[in-house]
């Protein structure tokens, strides 16, 4: 028994060794390879107190460290966001509030060190090209699968009817494809999904649920006395109570983001005259949801149109947000709008007044009225007086159409 034990040990080492032996050959020669090819670098000496040192060129030793460095440290930050937004759903999903949690002041100024505006007008130029006719129909096919943008409601179907992704992204609807409701005062001006709505108390604003801006700084500030249809309030009194112009009424606000699969064109949420139109240039950052839940008052850091003017309850206004590759916003009626121009500098704004000698009331405007466009698909934030009993009929974070109500009296 123990004989045999031995010869099979015996045979077992004999067959390891031959291949141990092969493995032992293999590192050998792959040194010998590595040991051939460092000789072939051209090395430098340099002298020291005790001995020469040689080296390999200090570029190619610089040349091979920044690139995975960078690889890992934003490979390392992309994950831990990916990781952030995953406990944040499993979170949700258990029905617990989470806080938000805001970036700070060095996150958002190195964001906004970003050429957005630059890249955002080299991205209209690109829009403008035309496409050759036979690479049309692949080009919006991927984008129409990407973005789940339903054809049928266009008004012309033909993908080969689209010359440049401009006018397919301002494509027009068929005229029964958003029915206009009648029944309530104030509908949706855009289709796009609801971030946030309700009252605004202290002159602050929610641009999505616990993350607020300033009214003030976002509308900016109520000098035009001559311009406004109504008088200011007193200067002692809050931001807010300058808007309020009637007793009894409160003042409400509906943020609408636009993404870009949806209708790109706005239009009048209900009957109303506009009287003022105010530019703030600024940075073009993104405005989905995700960075809404990050930057506080990112509405007022971006570029955005404020028209203003009054309706039957009081105070109205709609400001059109820009945001990254939508530095294009247009109002039919404002020939004289010219945003993202490098000639406006960020931080400062510039008014129009369309109340004039010959046009005292300003420019009237009909509920589901064509009002403006975006270029690719943004954020409307709709700010406005009515009496106390005024009811949204909306959810957080549900999708709308143009056309469909926001609320009503």
């Amino acid at each position: 028994m123990a004989a045999s034990m031995g010869h099979r040990y015996l045979r077992l080492l004999h067959g390891v060794t031959p291949w141990r032996n092969s493995l032992l050959h293999c590192e050998n020669t792959a040194l010998s390879h590595f040991l051939q090819s460092l000789r072939k670098l051209p090395l430098r000496a340099f002298s020291t107190n005790t001995r020469k040192v040689h080296t390999a060129p200090a570029r190619t030793l610089f040349l091979l460290r920044p690139l995975p460095f960078l690889f890992a440290t934003g490979g390392g930050y992309a994950g831990y966001r990916q990781y952030e937004k995953y406990r944040e759903r499993e979170l949700e999903k258990l029905g617990l509030e989470i806080p938000p949690k805001l970036a700070g002041h060095w996150e958002v100024a190195l964001y906004k060190s970003v050429p957005t505006r630059l890249l955002s007008r080299a991205w209209g130029r690109l829009n403008q090209v035309e496409l050759p006719h036979w690479l049309r129909r692949p080009v919006y096919s991927l984008y129409i699968w990407t973005f789940g943008v339903n054809m049928k409601e266009a008004a012309v179907e033909d993908l080969h009817h689209y010359r440049n992704l401009s006018e397919f992204f301002r494509r027009k609807l068929k005229p029964q494809a958003r029915p206009v409701c009648g029944l309530h005062s104030v509908i949706s001006p855009s289709d796009g999904k609801i971030l946030n709505f309700g009252q605004v108390k202290n002159s602050e604003v929610e641009q999505v649920k616990g993350v607020t801006y300033s009214l003030e700084s976002f509308l900016g500030p109520r000098t035009s006395v001559e311009d406004l249809p109504f008088p200011p309030a007193t200067s002692c009194s809050s931001f807010r109570n300058q808007l309020v112009t009637r007793e009894g009424n409160e003042l409400y606000h509906c943020v609408i983001y636009l993404a870009p699969g949806d209708y790109h064109c706005f239009h009048s949420p209900t009957d109303w005259t506009v009287s003022h139109r105010r530019h703030f240039p600024g940075s073009l950052m993104s405005v989905n949801p995700g960075m809404a839940r990050w930057i506080k008052e990112l509405f007022c850091h971006n570029e955005r149109v404020v028209l203003t003017g009054d309706w039957k309850h009081g105070f109205f206004s709609l400001t059109a947000v820009g945001a990254t590759n939508v530095g294009s916003i247009r109002i039919y009626f404002d020939r004289d709008l010219h945003t993202n121009s490098p000639r406006y500098s960020k931080g400062s704004y510039n008014d129009f007044s369309f109340v004039t000698h010959a046009n005292k009331e300003g420019i009237p405007m009909r509920k589901g009225e064509h009002l403006g466009e975006f270029n690719l698909g943004s954020t409307i934030v709709l700010i406005f007086e009515a009496p106390k009993d005024f009811n949204f009929k909306l959810k957080a974070g549900q999708k709308i159409r143009f056309g469909e109500a926001l609320g009503s009296l």
